[in-house]
């Protein structure tokens, strides 16, 4: 008896229909767990911030006697105003030292560590590769352990409490030159770079407006990782650092921490200062990541 082709592709299509809803059912079950996990780690990481929100918002009386997770009588812009008129606005200098630091120090950083990945990727020289190993050990080494040696360096070029003692330290970066270094290597072809050098251009020429164009995805994450790290640094000023007027605002909030147990007011504002200090870190994120976006975006194009 001859079967027919509808009813063999009838008992294929029974055949293969099981293995078919277990995969559907299989991949529903992913997306259930998936989405469950990204739920418990966003209010993982929220909800420290939605607490810092509240309690910035409330009065000094509301802040112990209040549930500390929902808001009370509204006192936001009192308490920002009492924090900028405390000690005649020492926040604010150590506000803008922090952006100094940070803004400065993560600019020089990646300049540095542009030019180094690109010219270890695109230049021949002897112990190449012996340099980019040793770079790339720095990766692990932690920037604690630096800290002390770096201390007795700038003590002994008296150098200690200055600008510099908190600046220099931050234009190393070698996480940055590795991925320069990788990046260049891959999105700077070497054809163009020899059609610049026929056309007259030098080797900064050519590497400031034609390399860092290429490389413009990584140079916005290397300066977006060192931003963040110099304005969190803490260890390094608090060794260095003993001016009040230098401090960055993380020291400064951890001073003033110190002294709750003597003066309790100022609790209050180590909270509201708390919060304000992360606004520039948010801000430059989202200023930033429109350039990170469409440079991903070109780079894959290319």
């Amino acid at each position: 008896m001859t079967v027919s082709t509808e009813t063999r592709a009838l008992r294929t299509q029974g055949m293969k229909k099981p293995a078919r809803d277990g995969g559907i059912r299989e991949s529903a079950v992913s997306r259930v767990v998936a989405m469950a996990v990204m739920i418990v780690a966003t209010l993982y990481f929220l909800t420290p911030l939605w607490w810092l929100l509240v309690a910035s918002s409330k009065t000094r009386e509301d802040f112990t006697s209040t549930n500390p997770l929902w808001f009370a009588d509204f006192a936001l812009f009192d308490n920002i105003a009492a924090l900028i008129e405390y000690r005649d606005g020492v926040f604010i200098r150590w506000l803008a030292n922090s952006a100094l630091y940070a803004g400065l120090g993560a600019f020089l950083a990646t300049l540095i560590a542009a030019m180094a990945g690109y010219a270890i990727a695109k230049y021949s020289f002897f112990g190449r590769e012996t340099l980019f190993n040793l770079i790339l050990g720095g990766v692990l080494v932690p920037a604690t352990a630096l800290a002390l040696p770096l201390f007795l360096l700038f003590s002994q070029t008296g150098m200690t409490n200055t600008l510099w003692a908190v600046l220099l330290p931050s234009l190393v970066s070698p996480f940055g030159v590795y991925l320069s270094r990788i990046f260049a290597a891959a999105s700077v072809p070497n054809e163009i770079i020899e059609a610049a050098r026929i056309d007259g251009a030098g080797e900064v020429r050519t590497f400031f407006t034609v390399a860092t164009r290429l490389m413009a995805p990584a140079l916005v994450t290397i300066f977006l990782f060192q931003f963040v790290g110099i304005w969190n640094n803490f260890f390094l000023p608090l060794i260095m650092l003993r001016d009040e007027e230098l401090f960055p605002v993380t020291l400064g909030l951890y001073v003033w921490n110190t002294q709750v147990s003597q003066i309790p007011d100022i609790r209050a504002l180590v909270v509201i200062g708390s919060l304000l200090s992360i606004i520039p870190l948010i801000v430059t994120f989202l200023a930033l990541q429109r350039f990170w976006q469409s440079g991903l975006a070109n780079g894959g194009l290319k």
